[in-house]
Parts: structure tokens; sequence; C-alpha cells
């Protein structure tokens, strides 16, 4: 029997396609964080919405405006994610970016267009905070293990491709009538909307929602088709197994949302400290300035250093080129070099860079001030090779099998809540205090590097149970949680097993035995008896030697326990 299918396709190439259409989620998020740089100031955009002519606050207002929807739609998923489903919340979101476009580009002379705008902006950020609040934890779902950490790296290093294309739209546009400066590159955008939105209602859920809403033989269809199994082989049966194992284990079978209180809970699974740990790489990834930079490239060179528009746009078209060039580095190094060493690597890139930019603009010489530009091309690298995508996926490895879900949502609004600040207040900064602008950012980026050294543990070549370990193993001998990765050593199946119960972490039955998957079956076995008096149900966050992460894949070290 051939394996079932969803939209003509099973296997690796349906995998790709989940794939692909994740990543286009993440282009299309990218391209909306370049697409208003390349027209704010424009003269067609500027008299056509006149209140922002001139006036920085207010470009600021419209530009930022869209972080607010964005914060909506993290919100939204925040509460509803875990009910509404990942494909569902994908398709939606898609929809509601599309209206917002349409919103935008119909506004007409003379209806009040500025209004018009500013609505279409927050509605088109409710549906990208959906998607971006969603989108990574629909690829771990549907990912191997051992791709996970690649994939999600893409996606986040695809942002920059979308900025990159929306400058060069803009620089295109900036030569064509009035109404095309602005209309063409944000009705673009439409097309990414269509490309989310129609592949994603023919593709599957996410197996592990599925399961965790206890629609098994739907779920068997989709690991089948991902797979490339027969739906009723051996293979889907283990892989169900496996996420079933995965989801009792950490206390989220038969649990369609988890509870808030799970977030905030310390003790040696420390929920609260990792939900901080993912929280806060997402605000020092805003608070940095790297959207001052993206939002702001072409004001800078014009406000700051004295270019013309046209000149302006072209180089900020050239400095998408290296940010998009750099994007690709974190796809090598992130397991070779590891998060943690990234982390400071670009610290300190990001901080030096700002340094130089605001040591040339110092002394108020044009010629000089041209020094700046160094800085801030240097500035895009690092960050695209290094904060771009690790506050995406950090927060994703860090956090434990049970809050996951909830825990990307708060990640992702903090994102958002900072983003906004820094979109709203860097033209009013550049305005007021000039080259004290970059000297804040410089600042601020020096004060992350003893945060992340004493705070942040590796996570490279980690599964989440080891990471559990990590902070159990701190927890338990009263240690840092940096020594504690450093210390612990890379584990095989049988020795995770073993240092769970060394530290504590599996609950054990009656008998004294930790639970198991024979447990698990005599409990499907008995459909009338409830979870809550299966002796199996134990709310822990280390699966055992068949336990898989959050998603479907192939365990840790499974071979080795065969």
């Amino acid at each position: 029997m051939a394996p079932p299918k969803f939209l003509g396709l099973s296997g690796r190439p349906l995998s790709l396609a989940v794939s692909t259409v994740a990543t286009t989620g993440f282009l299309l998020f990218g391209y909306d964080q370049g697409v208003m740089s390349g027209i704010i100031t424009a003269p067609a955009f500027n008299n056509f919405f006149t209140p922002t002519k001139d006036n920085s606050t207010m470009q600021g207002l419209i530009t930022a405006i869209y972080e607010i929807g964005c914060l909506i739609g993290a919100m939204f998923v925040l509460w509803t994610g875990d009910l509404l489903g990942r494909r569902r919340n994908i398709m939606v979101g898609a929809f509601i970016m599309a209206l917002g476009v349409i919103i935008q580009v119909t506004c007409q002379a003379g209806s009040n267009p500025f209004a018009q705008l500013f609505v279409g902006r927050v509605v088109m950020g409710i549906g990208n905070g959906m998607n971006t609040s969603t989108i990574p934890t629909y690829q771990a779902e549907c990912s191997k293990t051992s791709n996970r950490g690649l994939l999600i790296c893409i996606e986040g290093g695809v942002i920059a491709f979308g900025t990159l294309i929306a400058y060069w739209i803009d620089y295109g546009a900036s030569y064509g009538p009035d109404d095309l400066v602005w209309r063409f590159p944000i009705a673009f955008q439409l097309l990414f909307a269509i490309f989310i939105c129609v592949p994603m209602f023919y593709l599957p859920e996410s197996p592990r929602w599925l399961l965790s809403h206890g629609r098994t033989q739907e779920a068997d269809k989709v690991i089948a088709a991902l797979r490339g199994y027969e739906i009723d082989g051996p293979e889907t049966i283990q892989e169900r197994n496996l996420i079933v194992d995965s989801l009792r284990a950490s206390g989220g079978f038969g649990q369609k949302s988890t509870p808030f209180k799970a977030l905030f809970t310390g003790g040696k699974t420390q929920h609260f400290r990792r939900l901080l740990l993912g929280s806060s790489s997402q605000f020092m990834q805003q608070v940095g300035g790297c959207n001052a930079v993206i939002y702001y490239f072409p004001i800078l060179f014009q406000d700051s250093i004295g270019e013309s528009h046209n000149m302006s746009m072209l180089l900020g078209g050239i400095n998408m080129i290296v940010y998009s060039i750099f994007a690709t580095v974190s796809w090598f190094a992130i397991e070779r070099v590891g998060r943690r060493r990234l982390f400071l690597i670009g610290t300190v890139g990001q901080m030096l860079s700002m340094v130089i930019v605001f040591a040339c603009l110092i002394p108020d010489d044009p010629m000089k001030a041209r020094g700046a530009a160094v800085g801030l091309f240097t500035y895009i690298a690092f960050f695209g090779a290094t904060w771009l995508p690790l506050p995406w996926l950090y927060p994703a490895e860090v956090n434990p099998i049970r809050t996951r879900g909830k825990a990307n949502a708060v990640s992702t609004c903090s994102n958002w809540m900072f983003n906004f600040l820094i979109v709203m207040v860097t033209p009013i900064m550049v305005d007021k205090i000039g080259w004290g602008t970059y000297l804040f950012f410089a600042v601020m980026n020096g004060c992350f590097l003893p945060i992340i050294y004493f705070f942040y543990p590796e996570t490279a070549n980690r599964s989440l149970e080891e990471i559990d370990i990590i902070f159990a193993k701190g927890f338990v001998e009263n240690m840092s949680y940096v020594t504690a990765a450093k210390e612990l050593p890379h584990l095989t199946a049988e020795e995770i097993e073993s240092y769970a119960n060394k530290y504590g972490l599996v609950d054990r039955d009656s008998n004294g035995e930790g639970g198991n998957r024979h447990d698990e079956e005599k409990t499907r076995d008995r459909p009338d008896q409830s979870d809550s008096d299966s002796p199996a149900h134990v709310e822990i966050d280390v699966v055992d030697e068949h336990g898989v992460e959050s998603g479907f894949g192939d365990g840790i070290n499974t071979k080795e326990t065969r």
C-alpha cells in the first residue's frame, strides 16, 4: 500500500513542501521589515500621506504601529494557539496579512488615507504576529530531531532575503509614477501571502498537535505521509508511539493547552528561568539596534551622513546584499561554533560597529561621517551571521516540551514589544541626539556581554532531554547552569535515563520503577480508564529511552536502544 499523500506528495517531497511554505512565512516577515524603509521618506509617499512629511514622529509611528499588530497576533496565539492548531493559525495569519495589504493599497486621496494606512499596517501586523509565533513550532513538529535546528535557523536567515527583496523593489519603484512608488512595493506582499495560505490548506497538521487532541487516526495518516510509510505499517505505529511517549512524559497527552502557571515554576525543571532566557534573547536582539539599521538605513544615510535620497536607497540595497550573504553563515556555523559563542561574537561585533558609527559622526564633518557607513555595514554583517537567527532558535531549544508552545509565544511577544519601541524612537533619536543614538546602541550591546557569559548555557548538539538534565544538575548541585552545561558530557540514551533518575526528574511508581511504554500500552488498551488514573501519567520533563523531543523524529539515539 502506497503512503497517503497531501498536496499529491509524500515522504521527502512533502517535508520539503512543508519547509518551503514555512520559510515563505519568514520571507514575508523580512520583506515587510524592509519595505517601509525605502518609501517612508519618498516625496511621492509624503505628499500622499501628508502627516509623514518632514515629521520623524509620524514616520516612526506609521512604521512601528505594525509591531503593535504583530504583538496582538502573538498574544492571540499565546491564548488560543494550542486550541486552534498550527495549520489553521498559519492560514488565518496569511489571510489577515493579505487583508491588511488590500486595505493599504486601496487608500484614496481625500478620504483620510493616513488613517486607512494606519489600520492596514495594524491588520497586517496581526497576521504576521500569528505566523511568526506558529511557524517555528509547526516546522519543528514536522521535522526530524536531527535537522530541526538547521531548519529553524534557515527560517531566521531568510528574513534577510525578504528584506533584500524589499529594498531593491523599493529602489526600482522609486523611478516610476507617484502611485507606483509606494503602492507596488506594498501590494507585492500579496504574492507571499497567497503562496502561504493556498498550499497550507492542503498540507497536513502537526502530528504532535493531532495526538495531543486525541486524533490518532489523523495523526497516523500525517506521520505516514511525511515519512513515506504505509499508514498501518509498523514504522508508522512506532513513530506514533514515540510521540505519545513524549507527550505523556511531559504531562501533555490529552492536555489540549498547557496552563499558564506551568511557565512560572522553578525547581529541577526551571521553567521560569528558561522562559526568561528565551525571551531575553528576543529582547536583546531588538535593543541591540538591528531594526534601527534595517528599517531606517536610508534615513540614517540621509540625515546622519548627508547623502541624497537616491544614493541612500542604493547603498541600502547594497547593505541588504551584505546582510543576506552573512545570514547564511549561521547555517554552517550553528553546530560547529555553538549558540553561546555565536551570541558573544555577534555582540562584540555589533558593539564595535556602533562605536565606529558614532565616533565618525562626532566631528560633524560630511567627509568623516562617511566612515560611519563602514560601521553600519559591519553591524549588519555581524547581526546577519549571529543575532538574526539565534533568538528564533534558542527559545525553541532551551524551553522544554511541555511549555515550548506558550514560552515561544511569550518570546515572540517580547520581540514585538521592543521592536515597536526601537522602530518608534529611532527617527526621533536621530533627529534629537544625532550620534548619541549609536552610542546608546553600543552601550546596550556592551551590557549584553556579561548576561550571555554568565547565564546562557550552551545547547548545541544537545537533545531536549540533555538540556533538561543541565538545568536539573545546576539546581540540585547549586552551580551555574553555564558550568553545568560545560561539565555534563554528551549522553547516550541509557545515560540520559540514569542522570534523570539521579537528579529526580523521573517520578517512580510504587514499585520504585519509572513509567515505561508497557504501562502506556496497557492504558491505551483500556480506553475507559482516564489518563489521571494511569500509573504512567506523571508530569515530568524528561522522557524515557524511547522518548523524542517536541515533534516526531528519530528520538534520542533510538538505534542504540533497540
